[in-house]
């Protein structure tokens, strides 16, 4: 049996390819007041974040007052719902992983900075919520990753020990958030590589690194 019990997922760029729909989304809200994010500064400062701590890092960095950061994060939401709405669909690599992990006794979550609402319909049109044993999101915590809180959170709720988990993780905010975890961590660049064997193999490295 191997050591490890239970697979924690993030969700953008790991099982749904979405960092596209979250950088286009919160530039068409952010346009309305003549401003935008450039794709180098998405790419290399505000992938992973939270909608709210993208906004605050605007209000230091190029001036967005602060009594927009509600109605642009609301905003945000509606235009990245459209986007999920006409975009998200079932993958097979994705819905056989996570079939075959259950069938084989794993626990699964998924642990994401998005708001609780869009991992919930996420995993509702990618047909994956039928695999997972719960969800954890921003509002779900005091400090979204890269803390380790809600990964911290997930491995608590499951009554496992950090190296009971694998972590699979995408962005370098996610990854600082899982290594700080205590947890296996497996990195992707692509949702093409959360696949079964893929999973599979790093379960069994880790196993072997135990023994």
């Amino acid at each position: 049996m191997s050591k490890i019990k239970a697979v924690i997922f993030d969700m953008d760029g790991v099982l749904i390819e979405a960092k596209d729909w979250h950088y286009e989304a919160l530039n068409k809200a952010l346009k309305i007041f003549g401003m935008e994010i450039s794709r180098y500064e998405h790419l290399t400062t505000f992938d992973g974040l939270p909608t709210k701590d993208k906004l605050k890092m605007l209000t230091i960095t190029k001036g967005l007052p602060q009594g927009l950061h509600s109605f642009l994060n609301e905003l945000k939401q509606l235009y990245t719902m459209e986007l999920v709405h006409t975009l998200c669909k079932p993958t097979f690599c994705h819905e056989y992983a996570l079939s075959k992990l259950k069938s084989e006794g794993y626990k699964m979550a998924v642990c994401s900075n998005s708001i609780k609402n869009t991992i919930e319909v996420m995993m509702q049109k990618a047909a994956l919520d039928g695999y997972l044993d719960f969800y954890i999101s921003n509002q779900d915590v005091t400090k979204g990753k890269p803390d380790p809180e809600m990964y911290n959170k997930a491995i608590a709720r499951f009554g496992l020990s950090p190296k009971e988990c694998l972590i699979v993780e995408d962005n370098e905010n996610g990854i600082k958030a899982a290594r700080a975890s205590g947890a296996n961590v497996m990195i992707v660049s692509e949702v093409s590589e959360v696949n079964y064997d893929n999973i599979k193999a790093h379960i069994d490295l880790y196993k072997k690194e135990d023994k």
